[in-house]
């Protein structure tokens, strides 16, 4: 009986769970899940910023130059040295109470030199058709490139109208294949941050953003007290030194010299033995050291609470999100932004990841390996062009010089007989 009640437990163990986790999935909300299928164009509002100056960006729908499934399209920035802006109105969500997830994907199929490849969640009304740069956001999250020093992973924040910049130095990927971003706000204002699934960050808004004043500072009046011992180690008092310690000689005459045979005693003296230094010599004596018996640790200066410091239990609360958007300048066009998702439950963020990319990774990579074994030939083949092309040039130029330099020396020659012919005629006079 005891067995069979066993194997029973056993096999209902993981449809419990199975069950369990299809109830919270159940009670997750899904905000908004953008993966650019066909019809995308009516969920999004190309913005008109910049457009005046001729520095608006196109988008284009692909699934660029290499992937693991062609048919899993995005939008890609299409134009270089532009300004790209593009908006969609979500269901208005509000995280009080409840946990943010933030996440999407993007590839940087070119080298991308400097420019941004994030994206920002919006409050309040916006007019999509003026989106741009200097329109306000509650939130800022993903990588921005410039150069080889500069590459960033943006996590802003606004907090009452102000935003703020976490302390962190997030670096992002560089690479050119897919990448997964996901961010995570809890009620109890502490976050991560994920890079393909996996943990990048974690930490809490109080610590790692300076919105609030710290909860706690350094006493700068606390002083060590007189009687704090620091001194880990101590020489030993019962330590006594050795009798005729310091009567030892710290050089002896060397046992192993020989007085030299040309020496002479009566011209050079006595001769003495050179000096070597006595093994048995330890420098002056000091007592061994031992533990301190009395040793408190390394003072430090003590944490109180700090005046300052005045608690906002809301501080993880972003204003009602209504709209999410890109909006990036890029010197060199090409990045390829998906799977857009903003709800509640880390888990189903996570399975997309697994649903997309770690199905896909390996076959996006071999796509671009290939792609690249393509542009390498490519490449190859138009130096050699270059290079048959300036040959052929300097050839040219060898000829050309070789026939100016035959003219000159036939017009020397025939100056030299014309002034020869002068001179036999004056002659003949």
């Amino acid at each position: 009986m005891a067995d069979h009640d066993a194997l029973v437990s056993k096999l209902l163990i993981p449809f419990l769970l199975l069950h369990f986790f299809f109830i919270s999935s159940a009670y997750a909300e899904i905000v908004f899940e953008e993966s650019f299928e066909d019809g995308w164009e009516s969920r999004w509002v190309k913005s008109d910023w910049k457009k005046s100056e001729g520095n608006a960006g196109s988008f284009k729908h692909t699934a660029g130059k290499w992937s693991g499934d062609p048919d899993d399209k995005g939008i890609q920035t299409a134009t270089d040295a532009r300004h790209f802006a593009i908006s969609a109105k979500i269901p208005e969500f509000s995280n009080k109470n409840r946990t943010l997830v933030v996440q999407y994907s993007i590839k940087f199929e070119q080298d991308i030199e400097c420019g941004g490849g994030y994206i920002k969640l919006l409050s309040n009304y916006v007019n999509q058709k003026k989106f741009g740069g200097d329109t306000p956001y509650s939130l800022m999250f993903g990588p921005d490139i410039c150069g080889s020093q500069k590459k960033k992973l943006h996590l802003i924040l606004s907090y009452q109208g102000q935003n703020y910049a976490i302390k962190k130095d997030l670096q992002c990927e560089t690479d050119k294949l897919t990448h997964f971003y996901t961010f995570i706000l809890r009620p109890d204002a502490s976050y991560s941050l994920w890079v393909d699934g996996r943990e990048r960050e974690s930490g809490s808004m109080y610590t790692d953003w300076d919105i609030l004043p710290p909860r706690k500072i350094k006493d700068v009046n606390a002083k060590k007290p007189a009687d704090w011992d620091d001194r880990e180690y101590i020489e030993d008092p019962n330590d006594v030194k050795p009798e005729g310690y310091d009567s030892i000689p710290a050089e002896i005459p060397d046992p192993k010299a020989k007085e030299p045979d040309s020496w002479d005693e009566d011209e050079d003296g006595v001769w003495k033995p050179p000096k070597i230094p006595n093994p048995a010599y330890k420098g002056p004596w000091k007592r061994k050291k031992i533990k301190n018996p009395n040793y408190k640790g390394k003072w430090k200066t003590p944490w109180i609470d700090n005046p300052e410091f005045e608690d906002d239990p809301d501080l993880y609360v972003l204003k009602p999100i209504k709209y999410v958007g890109i909006e990036v300048w890029q010197v060199k066009a090409g990045s390829v932004f998906d799977n857009i998702l903003i709800c509640d439950d880390p888990e189903y963020a996570k399975q997309v990841i697994q649903d997309i990319w770690a199905k896909n990774k390996e076959l996006e990579k071999e796509a671009f390996e290939e792609a690249e074994k393509v542009r390498r030939a490519k490449e190859e083949e138009e130096a050699q062009r270059a290079r048959e092309e300036g040959e052929r040039r300097r050839r040219g130029r060898g000829h050309d010089r070789h026939d100016r330099d035959r003219e000159r020396y036939r017009e020397k020659y025939r100056r030299h007989d014309r002034r020869r012919d002068w001179d036999d005629y004056h002659d003949e006079l």
